[in-house]
């Protein structure tokens, strides 16, 4: 009989090689290949890498899984000469690949190997010939930072593919030609400034965010964005491709257009009637020093100019109905609106587009009332409104806002703009359509009967979380203050975000107004009267309700430290358990999933100590959260189905706008 090898050669081949590859160690594969990579772009020998010691403890690999390297910095090295594609698709676990500050060069490799890859930084070397087209086949890549080098050539179509994009840098290159039209509702951080771009800026929504600072040094660009009209009338390319007619345009089609073209001019005229008529209605009863108001969702700011008004009032009664009063000041107090942070994060709107925003109403609270804007263009913003707008004093607000303004974290929603006039205060955010952490978990249901999450969710929000609020606290002295599930709003990716933080200065201590029951117990007991100032260790407090809250799907109406005290424990298995009963599993019921679940309770008992000194820091809550959640990650794909994805992204975005964590 014919042996089995020689019948079937090409199967056991492949049972042969496949058996290899398993026995093989990655781990010696990724060092050999960083040892390459060493020989060939460290003349100077500033990488102290050597065979036979752990490669996930060399210099610049800062972090490894399964023991191959995930995570590779390795800035103002003195690296140079090329990069070598073989070397570095060898590194197939990569999700943070940054060489930044060096002086490599030649063309940027095919990095298609890198399939999971997620932030890339290549900025400030040498590097020329064309945008890398590779990269936009990496479909989890959500950063790209190519500035500052001598890239040329067009900026790809293709770039569309990256649906997660986030930050695309690309300023003092050489890229040329149109800038392609964006939609990825994902991007927060843009800049194709000082190239030598032309053509009209695309108006689609994420562009249309942007302005003058994004895109100055290039010559031959026009748009609505920088304020410099293009001759013709196109308004940029449309989100969806159009593609030209094969067949000759029919009578039918032109007799619409010409109907169209006569209703477009009827209600162009009638339009014009009703503007006449407004203004004359205006000035008819116009009185010296008026206060504005008008009809509800009008506006969301107005404003007087000699007497004259100006603009639509913010309709801010939201479902109360009726006329609301607007905003209103005297003609000598008339502010501006100021944009914060950096220049490429400037919105792409006025005043006047402000003024004249429809208003609906989110919510009100102690410190002030929250509203969606929607302009004319009909971009959107969130816009709080400050219940005292003389607390405290201009400078003191303006330097608070400017700190404020600086922050910059995938974890936090931007604060972009605020205005200040005399009789007003105005705080502009980006519009998060996701809704909140408290919609999220509670739903239509009364907010103490809402549903635990998995808890495989819960870690990943709590590490949103802790991260955006360690990020706040490493600048000294500063708190959220106001933490908890309303104020946690879910981004495009359904990834977690703080906002109202580092507002409790605003309120006046002379006017305080008691927080309502569903804030109260978020704070921490010292700090229940509201005439204390918040501090970090309160907001440590508050983060372990919040957790508490993810776990049980009950909000704290009441002090759940003093209801239950030691006892949390055994009350939130009891509450998950009914859950379970009632055939809701919020756990998968086997012995990980418990594991992680008292980590998760032990870390919220650690936060609510009525101690302030014994509760931990943000940094060690941050790191035992980072600590159980690491032990879960079965597979690199296990991030990617449930919010709060931001893990491998915290600590690589760029230096300027996140402190490393």
């Amino acid at each position: 009989m014919e042996p089995l090898v020689s019948r079937y050669p090409f199967l056991f081949s492949l049972l042969y090689f496949t058996v290899v590859s398993l026995l093989c160690p990655v781990r010696s594969g990724d060092a050999e290949a960083l040892l390459t990579l060493k020989s060939a772009i460290d003349p100077l020998n500033s990488l102290p890498w050597q065979h036979g010691t752990n490669v996930c403890k060399w210099q610049g690999v800062k972090e490894c899984k399964n023991g191959r390297v995930t995570k590779l910095v390795v800035e103002y090295q003195n690296l140079n000469g090329t990069l070598d594609a073989k070397i570095l698709n060898q590194l197939d676990q990569l999700r943070v690949l940054s060489v930044k500050g060096n002086s490599l060069s030649g063309q940027i490799p095919n990095l298609s190997g890198l399939v999971n890859l997620k932030s890339l930084f290549l900025d400030s070397n040498n590097f020329s010939g064309d945008f890398p087209d590779s990269i936009t086949g990496l479909h989890r890549l959500k950063v790209i930072v190519l500035a500052q080098n001598q890239i040329s050539g067009p900026i790809p179509v293709s770039i569309l593919k990256l649906s997660r994009l986030y930050v695309l840098y690309l300023e003092d290159n050489n890229f040329t030609g149109a800038i392609p039209p964006l939609n990825q509702t994902s991007l927060r951080f843009f800049n194709v400034s000082n190239n030598k771009l032309s053509g009209q800026i695309p108006v689609t929504p994420p562009l249309i965010r942007f302005n003058t600072p994004s895109f100055i040094g290039n010559l031959n660009l026009c748009g609505v964005q920088i304020q410099n009209p293009c001759n013709n009338l196109n308004f940029g390319p449309s989100l969806s491709p159009t593609y030209p007619s094969s067949k000759p345009t029919s009578k039918r089609s032109k007799t619409i257009k010409i109907v169209a073209a006569t209703a477009g001019g009827f209600v162009f005229l009638i339009t014009c009637l009703l503007l006449v008529c407004c203004f004359c209605f205006k000035n008819g009863n116009k009185k010296e020093g008026p206060s504005m108001v008008e009809e509800r969702n009008k506006g969301v700011v107005g404003v007087e100019r000699g007497g004259e008004a100006s603009g639509g009032v913010g309709g801010m009664g939201g479902n109360n109905g009726g006329r609301q009063g607007g905003f209103s000041w005297e003609s000598e107090g008339l502010g501006s609106l100021v944009f914060l942070g950096a220049g490429d994060q400037q919105m792409s709107y006025s005043l006047e587009d402000l003024l004249k925003a429809s208003a609906e109403t989110l919510g009100r609270g102690t410190i002030g009332s929250t509203y969606k804007a929607v302009m004319e263009s009909g971009f959107i913003v969130t816009v709080k409104r400050l219940k005292d707008a003389r607390y405290p004093r201009l400078e003191e607000f303006r330097r608070h806002m400017d700190l404020l303004g600086r922050l910059r974290h995938p974890s936090l929603v931007p604060l972009r703009a605020y205005f200040q006039a005399k009789e007003e205060r105005l705080i502009v955010y980006d519009y998060f359509p996701n809704g909140s952490l408290f919609s999220l978990l509670h739903g239509t249901r009364t907010p103490g009967g809402g549903k635990p999450l998995h808890w495989t969710s819960c870690l990943k929000i709590a590490e949103d979380l802790a991260t955006g609020l360690l990020y706040i606290h490493q600048n000294p002295g500063l708190t959220h203050g106001n933490l908890k599930s309303s104020n946690v709003l879910l981004g495009p990716e359904f990834e977690s975000c703080l906002t109202d933080y580092g507002l409790t200065m605003f309120q006046n201590p002379d006017s305080l107004e008691e927080p309502s029951a569903t804030s109260l117990f978020y704070r921490a007991p010292e700090i229940r009267d509201v005439r204390k100032p918040s501090t970090q260790p309160a907001d440590v407090y508050s983060f372990g309700v919040l957790l508490l809250e993810l776990l049980t799907g009950k909000t704290p109406f009441q002090d759940l430290v003093q209801e239950h005290g030691p006892d949390i424990p055994r009350w939130v298995r009891s509450v998950r358990e009914e859950e379970t009963e009632s055939g809701d599993d919020p756990a998968s019921g086997n012995e990980a999933a418990e594991e992680k679940l008292q980590a998760l309770v032990n870390i919220a008992m650690a936060c609510v100590s009525l101690t302030p000194d014994n509760r931990p820091s943000m940094s060690d809550v941050f790191r035992m959260i980072r600590d159980a959640r690491a032990e879960t990650r079965v597979s690199s794909n296990s991030s990617d189905h449930s919010p709060g994805r931001w893990s491998d992204t915290v600590q690589s975005l760029p230096r300027e706008e996140h402190l490393s964590i």
